[in-house]
């Protein structure tokens, strides 16, 4: 706070406005470096239905599901495999294909760490993206 004895007749108390903007500036910096930091989840792209004038196409026997059933056994498209081959089995689905797009179903009742699981075991086989699939979506939704 600075003070002002002037000629006028008494003395003036301004406020020092230099030490509060110092402050702010210094809070604006913290809170600017610090929201970037926020955690992420899972990055998964959801299928989008189709419109409704667009005709079905053949693409869905290109298409690779992982199902994981409510017993946290997993199929790849129909096959049956395991945990621990899933990895090598999307490899050698995806040797020649260019486009890298697998989808993930689980059970309902499923917990969320056997898709997590299934996800990461996906990334792992290098694919690009990674969706997840739901009752809404499949039903067109």
């Amino acid at each position: 706070m600075g003070m002002k004895v002037g000629d006028s007749g008494g003395a003036v108390c301004d406020m020092n406005m230099i030490p509060l903007i110092d402050v702010l500036l210094v809070l604006l910096i913290i809170f600017m470096v610090i929201t970037p930091l926020t955690p992420r989840g899972l990055e998964a792209l959801i299928p989008q239905p189709p419109p409704p004038d667009a005709q079905q196409t053949t693409a869905d026997d290109r298409t690779v599901v992982i199902i994981i059933n409510k017993d946290a056994t997993m199929a790849l498209n129909t096959e049956p495999v395991s945990a621990e081959r899933l990895g090598e089995r999307l490899l050698d689905v995806f040797k020649t294909r260019a486009e890298r797009v697998c989808f993930v179903k689980g059970d309902p009742d499923l917990e969320f760490q056997h898709v997590a699981r299934a996800i990461d075991i996906a990334k792992g086989a290098q694919m690009d993206k990674v969706g997840l699939m739901t009752a809404k979506m499949e039903a067109g939704e």
